[in-house]
């Protein structure tokens, strides 16, 4: 009964966590790469916006907009065309680099040193009922917060706005997705995303309501015919079709692998040990059989020996009466007298009652090493070993928010030196290494289990004020080189103050499982 109640009560959880998927993390790291488009006039002195729209990276130079927000842009060579950044960091322009109006795409690269962390393609196409959000700069909220001229060039956080998918259906001749999610004037060009952060499509355009009563619903083109524009714009399409689960769920499904191997550990145990009590209790009886059996065969031994001596000792004394008997009589005794010493000696080195412990545990041993004999090379572990192992992706233990990797070269040493160059830190029964890269705003964290061959990194993508604090904090410390004295303890001390500003989770974990090369 308990057991049926634990079972109901994990089925309910697990459909809970499936029903709220989305991560409020994953849509604001996926909302630094969105970008305001401004199109700027001048009157040949001052430089002034004329219009406004939404956009995001699909690299880090190259921005994906609607063909309408570019449309005075296209039609008035005296204008340009402003990149402001949601994150922090100087606006940049751009420049046209493809444009289908019948698919209201357009696509922009950087002309200065503004990079921007780009945004990866849902594989996976919406369906009905989809939790989705949409992001950009609507003008109504500009308006609402009373934001002037100058404010639209000045970087401020998109507005994300939660909806579902009503439906996916051409318009236009332009294959659309239908969704909830409010938007308005100025959202145009921003991402339509999943609930991994993950973009389904370009937002376009909603409906309008003249009656006020109508509901109102949201178009973005679908990722299929983003994906279509950028191939024939010779543009590298990243995609990852891999299940949008939540960390919950990720975590619920490691707690629930964990339980499993440890179930299936206990019931090995327990298997292990039953088979070692057969064994033991069979081994015993096979070696009382033996030890008594030569213990019997001992004593009937002497016992034939003493008799035989009685026999020649009876002969000798038959054989002294006669003339002519001695030299028969020293042969029969001294047959006698070998005899009573050869049963003597048979008695008392006959096998004792604890010639059966020793005769268990030689079979017990013989039995073990024909086991380890016919094993192989044993369990694959490399706990204190060196290796040279190739790592890939377990995706049932992976959460992958941007293009899903490839394969890892990855070479291990005792002591923790990876790749004969990086020295790893050990904590708190873990082998890890930080890294606060300079060129990207997020900060990673790798893991290695040498017993399972396991090897984790968990993905923390930060604002530019969080990832300069990061920085700052790694600036503090060298990491020591592959085999310094007490590399891997000091290494593990020193990246903690690092870890400690890093949010509760990651939004990404990417599991590989590594095996020999």
């Amino acid at each position: 009964m308990i057991r049926m109640f634990r079972a109901l009560a994990a089925l309910i959880l697990t459909a809970l966590s499936a029903s709220a998927l989305a991560e409020p993390a994953d849509i604001t790291a996926a909302a630094r790469g969105v970008v305001r488009v401004v199109i700027v006039g001048t009157d040949g002195e001052t430089i002034y916006p004329m219009s406004h729209g939404s956009g995001f990276a699909i690299s880090p130079t190259r921005v994906v907009t609607n063909a309408h927000v570019l449309e005075e842009a296209a039609n008035d060579p005296t204008t340009r065309i402003a990149i402001v950044p949601s994150d922090g960091g100087e606006a940049d322009f751009a420049r046209i680099v493809a444009v289908n109006s019948a698919k209201d795409l357009a696509l922009l690269e950087l002309m200065g040193d503004l990079r921007l962390p780009a945004l990866t393609l849902s594989g996976i196409a919406a369906t009905d009922g989809d939790e989705v959000s949409a992001v950009g700069y609507p003008m109504n909220v500009d308006r609402a917060q009373g934001l002037d001229i100058a404010d639209l060039f000045r970087s401020q956080p998109p507005v994300k706005s939660r909806g579902h998918v009503s439906g996916s259906r051409p318009s236009r001749d332009v294959d659309t997705v239908l969704h909830t999610a409010a938007i308005a004037r100025g959202n145009s060009g921003g991402p339509l995303l999943d609930a991994c952060g993950r973009v389904l499509g370009v937002n376009s355009f909603g409906t309008a309501s003249d009656e006020g009563g109508d509901a109102e619903f949201s178009f973005a083109v679908s990722g299929r015919e983003l994906a279509a524009f950028l191939r024939a714009a010779s543009v590298p399409v990243p995609v990852n079709a891999l299940p949008c689960r939540s960390m919950a769920q990720l975590d619920a499904a490691e707690r629930e692998r964990l339980a499993s191997e440890q179930a299936a550990a206990r019931a090995d145990l327990a298997r292990r040990a039953e088979t070692s009590r057969e064994r033991r209790e069979r081994a015993r009886l096979e070696a009382e059989m033996a030890v008594l059996a030569d213990r019997e065969n001992a004593m009937a031994m002497a016992g034939l020996l003493i008799l035989l001596a009685a026999a020649a000792g009876f002969a000798a004394y038959q054989f002294r009466s006669r003339e002519d008997g001695g030299k028969a009589m020293r042969i029969a005794g001294a047959v006698a007298a070998a005899a009573l010493v050869g049963a003597l000696a048979i008695w008392f080195t006959r096998p004792g009652l604890d010639a059966i412990d020793r005769r268990v545990s030689e079979i017990l041993a013989g039995e073990e090493g024909d086991d380890a004999a016919g094993s192989g090379d044993g369990p694959e572990s490399t706990e204190g070993e060196a290796a040279k192992l190739t790592c890939t992706l377990d995706p049932e233990r992976s959460r992958v928010v941007g293009e899903p990797p490839v394969d890892l070269a990855f070479e291990w040493a005792p002591g923790g030196c990876v790749n004969g160059r990086t020295q790893y830190g050990f904590a708190d029964g873990a082998w890890t290494r930080l890294f606060v890269p300079d060129g990207e705003d997020t900060v990673s964290i790798n893991r290695f289990d040498p017993r399972t061959r396991t090897f984790r990194t968990d993905r923390y993508p930060l604002s530019r004020a969080a990832m300069r604090q990061a920085r700052e904090s790694r600036a503090a410390y060298q990491a020591p080189a592959c085999g310094a004295d007490d590399a891997a303890r000091t290494l593990g001390e020193r990246q903690s103050a690092v870890a400690a500003l890093l949010p509760a989770q990651p939004t990404e974990r990417i599991v590989r499982q590594c095996r020999p090369r």
